[in-house]
């Protein structure tokens, strides 16, 4: 596990995350798919917000469950949360977000999002 830091394009959201990168997906759900989102998800104790002014906007679909939040100035979605299956509060990171790190090098899992 590593920490990575990250954040939306003009930097007012910033963030760190403890993550190995081992399980990143592609959803193919309509906002993951038209944002070109890969994500890794972490509960929320592995995820903490560095700057934020609090003017995060969210955006919820389908039922409603995702809060999809995403920077006011430049529209980047860095994160997301939710709820898992298992009922615990978790952060999805858009792994596209963080820094240094290799997106050809990883090997993202397909999540069929479409059909759920």
């Amino acid at each position: 596990m590593k920490v990575h830091k990250g954040g939306c394009h003009c930097g007012r959201f910033q963030f760190e995350v403890s993550t190995d990168l081992a399980q990143v997906i592609s959803c193919n759900c309509s906002i993951c798919r038209k944002r070109g989102l890969l994500l890794t998800f972490v509960p929320v104790d592995q995820f903490r917000l560095i700057s934020e002014d609090g003017q995060i906007a969210d955006y919820l679909f389908g039922k409603k469950t995702i809060h999809h939040l995403f920077c006011p100035t430049c529209c980047i979605e860095s994160f997301a949360r939710g709820t898992a299956p298992d009922g615990f509060e978790i952060v999805a990171v858009n792994v596209r977000c963080l820094e240094n790190v290799d997106i050809g090098a990883l090997s993202p899992t397909p999540f069929d999002g479409r059909s759920l």
